[in-house]
């Protein structure tokens, strides 16, 4: 915070300063007892009627009323991380992107409109990255038309938390009727180390198409779907991996999209009755050495806010985050 010679602190943000980093402390009646201010540090998204409106790294927006604030500066956006392969958001964001093509796509400026039958909602919405060559209130108006003339509802998939991020679309989908449903982390770790773990990987079975068994262990498979084998093949180069367990179900299963340097790990689970016994580190490990084998040397994934034992076992693995992506929904009004 700013503070003068006679330890004042100062308020040095103005509405001119939306869409950059900042850093504010304002009095607010959930301060820690004993405390009279908190705060808050994140891109400042808006500044209307008196309200600020700064979203975190995480996505969440705090709203803060102008007459609250005791000190406020730019700050410049967060240091580089030091675990994990350097990324830019747009490159890894493309990157994710590929490894997870829609059935159906259509170009609205830079911006690409998803499709597949509802299966997952990476496939089912916008890719908003770049210009969509309208302004941000049309775009969003012919995305809902374009879904909802497939029966599906409209999604937009925005990112925060890193240099490059979409705040400012984040804060516009709030403004227009647009709900965050779901949030979770894009991770990236160097894949060597993956590849060198102690782990027993001779159970493990690579393929290069998904099978029946696999679909079986697969969380969301929808039998009547024909968009699920289709997404589950889509990327540059795809490996299955299982596991055989009793009768016709796998044990555990996972999925990796080798990209150029990357690495992508998706869909790994294990059957809940075998959990904790490294089955999912072996999964992991040997779609790790055939990707190592490829050229790659970066590995990313993605894990929902919410699921700790899964962010406990990729922090174990490397993983570091890079930034949060968000999936909102169109509410009719």
């Amino acid at each position: 915070m700013e503070i003068t010679g006679a330890g004042r602190l100062e308020v040095r943000i103005t509405s001119a300063d939306v869409g950059k980093r900042v850093s504010v402390r304002y009095v607010t009646d959930s301060a820690q007892p004993g405390e009279k201010f908190t705060d808050a540090v994140g891109v400042l998204t808006s500044w209307e009627a008196g309200v600020l409106l700064i979203t975190r790294k995480s996505g969440e927006g705090v709203r803060i009323p102008e007459s609250s604030l005791a000190a406020g500066k730019v700050v410049p956006a967060a240091p580089a991380r030091r675990r994990g392969p350097s990324a830019t958001f747009a490159e890894l964001a493309r990157a994710t992107a590929r490894a997870w093509q829609p059935v159906e796509s259509e170009a609205l400026g830079e911006w690409t409109l998803r499709a597949s039958d509802g299966f997952t909602r990476r496939a089912n919405s916008v890719l908003a990255l770049g210009d969509p060559g309208l302004p941000v209130t049309e775009a969003l108006t012919h995305a809902r038309a374009w879904y909802a003339a497939r029966g599906l509802p409209a999604y937009v998939q925005a990112a925060t938390g890193a240099e490059g991020t979409q705040e400012l679309l984040c804060a516009a989908l709030d403004g227009h009727g647009w709900r965050r449903e779901v949030s979770a982390e894009v991770r990236v770790g160097a894949l060597a180390p993956i590849g060198d773990l102690d782990a027993d990987v001779s159970a493990v079975r690579l393929s290069r198409t998904v099978d029946e068994a696999w679909l079986r262990r697969y969380q969301r498979f929808e039998e009547a779907s024909p968009a699920v084998r289709s997404v589950l093949s889509s990327g540059p180069s795809v490996w299955f991996a299982s596991v055989a367990g009793t009768g016709e179900v796998p044990a555990a299963i996972g999925r990796c999209v080798v990209d150029g340097r990357w690495a992508g790990f998706m869909a790994v689970e294990v059957d809940p009755d075998r959990r904790r016994l490294g089955l999912a580190t072996s999964v992991m490990t040997a779609l790790a050495r055939q990707a190592l084998d490829e050229g790659a040397s970066a590995a990313w994934l993605q894990v929902e806010a919410d699921n700790d034992a899964a962010r406990a076992l990729y922090d174990g693995m490397g993983f570091a985050p890079h930034h949060h992506y968000h999936h909102y929904r169109w509410v009719e009004a």
